[in-house]
């Protein structure tokens, strides 16, 4: 099926010229010019990836993906001017996968959309060639990844796209640590120059999402000081 992508800015220029690249690809395209339109849509549509203008009059990006995130999962990344920093962080707070800072190339675009679906698609569909479950058991946590879901002691965890693939990273290498920089390079799958706080802001929301349901699952996500985070099992 092909993949269907939203495009919400408030520029047409812009909006026109990520629309002509990614139709290139394959991709559908739908076009939304203000926060409420493309909040409606992506309500009501099932897209593959929402491409999010982060400043926009009323209804900004930052209010869209966090009434977005109530009912649904789809990746987003944000599109953000220069100066919109600490903007930028509070967008990973309410749940967005990645972000692009404007002026931007399309083919940066087009690059960040393929490595998201490419990572949402390795985790989503279950696995046909083999028999045995992809599933990772801990004494307060399971990651069924066959089924792309997870358990905090037996309760179910509402996770996006790149919370989920982060936990699942940090889990097949228990009491391994990791720095920010390699978290960054192995879970966005790309090289990626943003600001390291990418990887501190998801770590902060995953945790939180962990801790609704079970104070022991989010504390097996291990903050080790100066270097980055591990995920600490006890001995059972």
């Amino acid at each position: 099926m092909t993949e269907k992508i939203l495009i919400v800015d408030d520029e047409e220029r812009i909006r026109k010229l990520l629309n002509m690249y990614l139709v290139r690809e394959g991709y559908e395209i739908t076009e939304a010019e203000d926060g409420a339109e493309a909040l409606e849509l992506a309500l009501e549509n099932d897209y593959n990836c929402i491409l999010l203008d982060l400043m926009m009059p009323e209804m900004d990006g930052i209010e869209v993906a966090k009434r977005l995130r109530r009912e649904k999962s789809t990746p987003i990344i944000m599109l953000t001017a220069k100066g919109e920093e600490n903007n930028r962080v509070e967008g990973f707070e309410v749940g967005a996968d990645d972000y692009i800072v404007k002026p931007f190339s399309p083919r940066e675009v087009v690059l960040r959309v393929k490595a998201i679906l490419r990572r949402a698609s390795e985790t989503s569909f279950i696995k046909q060639e083999t028999t045995a479950k992809d599933i990772i058991v801990y004494e307060h946590l399971v990651i069924d990844n066959d089924a792309h879901r997870v358990l905090a002691d037996d309760k179910k965890v509402n996770l996006t796209p790149k919370e989920y693939e982060l936990l699942l990273f940090l889990a097949k290498s228990p009491d391994k640590v990791f720095d920010r920089e390699e978290l960054l390079k192995e879970v966005w799958n790309y090289d990626f120059y943003g600001d390291l706080r990418t990887v501190d802001t998801h770590v902060k929301r995953l945790r939180e999402k962990l801790n609704k349901v079970s104070p022991e699952a989010s504390r097996m996500i291990h903050t080790v000081w100066g270097i980055g985070y591990k995920f600490e099992v006890n001995e059972l």
